[in-house]
């Protein structure tokens, strides 16, 4: 028998409006919750996002005085840092994430799926969690894939059921407010320096991404990269680590090898081609996960196969726009920090036209040097980091300050040969001069297209 709603007549508190607010909104409300949401931009600002709520929730913008009083139970959004809660939890006040609520949701509703994929890491997280839910699609499973690659969680609530493959991209962020979120195989791809503003050490960082195991046991599976030392810090403490590398052979677990995806794990040995439509060692690795995760959760070898060959990639992570005048211009907006670009230099062939930049996250760019030299035949400037980034990597390769994305696209296009590149690949959040990552991909794929 399904059990009574948690949530009915309480008073609940969402702290930040967006995608996850508004889901998290939508979902207490049809439990028969009272919902409050705070959010501290101001009203001009969030009017798309109001828009959304439904209309008997209680708001408040410019501020956060709903922090002072009492509620039942408090939501986080994955923006809002857990220690803005402290004195709730202090009180015994359940503090969750929007993960953590669907996860209530549905486990007292008994419809937490059997199968259920976390995947996290500072790199490759969207594309494993997109080609992982391939994967179940192409072996007719009914699948959903969500949370920050999309739909956030809550807002897919209906169309969750036992049987539904459930593939989850989750940030250190939503990590930080889960509670007794568990799911069946956890991927941790790598932990490399990203939001340190908020984790402050890499210790700290590291240990948010390992809450994705808290509640896993002995039959769960933690997919880690071998070849990253924090993924081999995390998988000391766990039961059952599954270890993956584009590097090695390794004797139990998930390898590359003359060109082809290698298990060695289960007590049978099976291969697959490498994708052919994901470039780069990078989407090696984020192939070896999906596989790994995919065997341990019972996929046969034929539909992995499969789905490897028919996968097309994700968009704004090297996402192909269109080639002009043998020029070929890529998008890759979801490169948002250092390492994410480097991938990207890494698995081009072509000379390449960079456009850095965008709002700065604290770190330097100077680990570009080397590989600016080997690919790149000069870097456009845009944004407010323009000139840290300038000056970190000031004679490397030409640099041509250009502020805005339109005019680094013009001046790319003015100067790119044939057999060339352009390439988006900022290095930087985005929310200086855009909404987010997505919409400066978008945008970046319009003057493209207009060219």
């Amino acid at each position: 028998m399904m059990k009574s709603s948690l949530f009915k007549g309480k008073n609940v508190c969402i702290v930040g409006l967006g995608k996850s607010g508004v889901a998290s909104s939508v979902a207490l409300v049809a439990e028969g919750a009272r919902v409050f949401l705070t959010e501290k931009r101001p009203r001009r600002e969030v009017s798309e996002w109001l828009s959304r709520l439904p209309k008997n929730v209680t708001v408040e913008t410019g501020g956060h005085r709903f922090l002072q009083r009492d509620w039942d139970m408090v939501i986080l959004s994955p923006g809002v840092p857990r220690v803005l809660a402290a004195s709730f939890e202090r009180k015994g006040t359940p503090v969750w994430g929007e993960m953590e609520l669907g996860y209530r949701i549905l486990t007292r509703k008994n419809r937490w799926p059997e199968r259920v994929a976390g995947v996290t890491g500072t790199n490759g997280k969207t594309t494993t969690t997109a080609l992982l839910g391939h994967i179940f699609k192409t072996a007719g499973a009914p699948t959903v894939v969500a949370g920050n690659i999309g739909a956030p969680l809550c807002g897919l609530l209906s169309r969750i059921r036992r049987d539904t493959a459930l593939v989850l991209e989750i940030s250190s962020y939503q990590l930080e407010t889960v509670d007794d979120f568990r799911v069946d195989v956890g991927i941790v791809m790598n932990v490399t320096p990203d939001h340190l503003g908020r984790h402050k050490t890499m210790r700290g960082y590291a240990e948010a991404k390992g809450r994705l195991f808290r509640h896993q046991d002995a039959r769960s599976g933690a997919v880690l990269n071998y070849e990253d030392r924090w993924c081999r810090w995390i998988g000391k403490n766990h039961p059952r680590p599954l270890w993956f590398s584009s590097r090695r052979s390794l004797r139990n677990g998930f390898y590359f090898s003359g060109e082809r995806i290698v298990s060695s794990w289960g007590g049978s040995r099976k291969t697959w081609p490498r994708p052919p439509y994901l470039p780069g060692l990078h989407n090696v690795e984020n192939t070896l996960a999906a596989v790994a995760c995919a065997r341990f959760l019972g996929v046969p070898a034929p539909s992995i196969g499969k789905a490897i060959r028919s996968f097309r990639g994700v968009e704004h992570r090297l996402e192909d726009v269109r080639t002009l005048g043998g020029v070929r211009y890529i998008n890759d907006s979801k490169a948002t920090n250092v390492d994410s670009t480097l991938v990207a230099l890494k698995s081009m062939t072509r000379p390449v036209h960079l456009i850095l930049g965008g709002e700065d996250k604290g770190f330097p760019y100077t680990p570009l040097r080397p590989w600016l030299k080997k690919r790149a035949v000069q870097v456009f400037l845009i944004g407010d980091a323009s000139r840290k980034i300038g000056r970190d990597l000031k004679g490397s390769v030409p640099i041509i300050p250009c502020e805005t994305l339109e005019r680094a696209v013009h001046r790319a296009r003015e100067q790119a040969r044939p057999g060339e590149v352009v390439l988006l690949s900022p290095a930087c959040a985005s929310f200086d001069q855009f909404k987010n990552f997505e919409h400066r991909g978008h945008r970046f794929k319009e003057l493209v297209n207009a060219l």
